[in-house]
């Protein structure tokens, strides 16, 4: 499958299967989008036609780019096949080992976000706090069940983590005794809106989190509306000390975009003028019922805002003002291997989400939900018959996929929108899927700038 396309001028060709990115011109860009349609002789005569006044396009140069494509297509960066399914199904099917824990150490929170997908910290249930014993078995499951992985995830998520952060240090400590007995290397990371940061939170956070997520939706307002009045103004200071303090360390200033703010991309951009040089914006999910729902009469106005970013970044980083935005980051070069990106994010195989209670779910988005209780860290995980449904998810599970140029870059979505907006994991989130097509576009008009800047192409 190849997917051609247009963007800040560039005309680009893109071979889902292999990967390969190319740039080409306006006649090639013609060429590719009819070949497996038409014959050579049937292209030959439409393009004489249609470039019949121009005096650099002969039928030499006509008959060159069909060349090229077919060389192309011999190398297998054109018009490849797909025959990934089989090594999808066999991974999976293997996946056996636990390499991430989300630890929902607080179902509590300091805010009510008009728009929370965990019921304002509380998954639909009761104010609770982890204990040390329960986030110390859940650790303790973590490397029990990881096999010969070395390096393990721990989220610690809410509610509000830092609500309860004496346990979340207690099981840092702990997780880090372990190591050296277990050959073991633990990657803590926390997500926090910010109320309870203080400069002692931060040392501890500079000292052992490998990446912190911070809440800002973006603009006074933007914030404001969905967080609360006065919220911005009281967390934007200790988010402008953490991030300037966090030196090459990883961190995200992230925020959730609504019917409220379809121009967000001057949310994210009043972010990055405000010093933050890592950032994501994640569109709300929720029902379409809320007044602040996104709907798919927003979607070409969202598009749009998302090849307003590209550009502004572009430009941005050519005065060396850059940043990174999470949805544009592509690695065409390192990223992960084929395998991975048709088998999906691990959801109920290699990560799981931990209540306070101590419950096991698919993930955190699941959690709430009595059907997903898929184990809890005392007695293991159970035999659910949803564990072997995830073990089957992939981009070869779900029929939209099959012809989505887009699948290989998030291996099918995730499981819990689809769930939550279809009623299966093996399903899509169709407006997701169209937010994520023009994202990856954004994404490879980007990279062709930047390997034609270095000179790459």
């Amino acid at each position: 499958m190849v997917h051609l396309f247009q963007n800040n001028g560039y005309q680009i060709a893109l071979d889902a299967a292999s990967g390969s990115v190319h740039l080409v011109d306006e006649l090639a860009y013609d060429i590719i989008g009819l070949y497996e349609l038409k014959t050579a002789e049937e292209i030959m005569a439409l393009m004489r036609e249609k470039y019949k006044d121009r005096s650099d396009i002969d039928e030499n140069a006509i008959k060159e780019v069909l060349a090229d494509i077919e060389e192309l297509k011999k190398l297998g960066k054109l018009f490849s096949e797909d025959d990934f399914s089989s090594k999808a199904e066999r991974y999976k099917a293997g996946r056996r080992n636990v390499k991430a824990l989300c630890l929902n150490v607080a179902h509590d929170c300091n805010l009510r976000c008009g728009y929370c997908f965990a019921g304002k910290g509380k998954y639909r249930g009761d104010d609770a706090l982890m204990s040390y014993e329960t986030g110390k078995k859940a650790l303790d499951f973590l490397i029990a069940n990881s096999g010969p992985r070395r390096n393990l995830d721990v989220d610690f998520f809410g509610g509000e983590p830092l609500m309860n952060f004496e346990v979340v240090k207690r099981l840092v400590e702990y997780g880090r005794s372990r190591e050296k007995e277990t050959g073991k290397c633990f990657r803590f990371t926390l997500t926090t809106n910010g109320i309870l940061l203080t400069d002692d939170v931060i040392a501890f956070c500079n000292r052992e989190m490998q990446n912190v997520v911070l809440s800002l939706d973006g603009r006074r307002e933007t914030n404001d509306r969905m967080r609360g009045k006065g919220i911005y103004d009281k967390i934007l200071p200790g988010f402008q000390r953490f991030a300037e303090s966090r030196g090459e360390k990883e961190y995200y200033i992230r925020g959730t975009y609504t019917h409220y703010n379809l121009d967000f991309a001057e949310d994210i951009l009043h972010m990055a003028d405000l010093g933050f040089t890592k950032l994501s914006m994640e569109p709300v999910v929720s029902s379409p019922t809320e007044d602040y729902a996104l709907t798919m009469a927003d979607v070409p106005v969202l598009c749009a805002q998302y090849d307003k970013l590209a550009k502004e970044m572009l430009e941005r980083h050519e005065k060396g003002k850059g940043f990174t935005f999470y949805h544009f980051m592509i690695d065409l070069e390192n990223g992960p291997c084929i395998v991975k990106r048709v088998s999906g994010c691990g959801v109920g195989t290699e990560y799981l989400a931990v209540t306070p209670k101590g419950e096991l779910y698919p993930c955190h988005q699941f959690v709430g939900e009595p059907e997903f209780v898929v184990g809890n860290v005392y007695d293991g995980l159970f035999e659910h018959p949803v564990l072997e449904e995830f073990k089957s998810c992939s981009v070869y599970s779900r029929e939209a996929c099959k012809t989505c140029f887009a699948k290989y870059f998030c291996s099918g979505g995730c499981a819990a929108n689809a769930y939550h907006s279809g009623g299966s994991i093996n399903g899509i989130y169709p407006l997701g899927c169209m937010l994520h097509r023009k994202r990856v576009e954004c994404a490879l008009m980007l990279k062709t700038a930047e390997a034609l800047r270095d000179g790459k192409l």
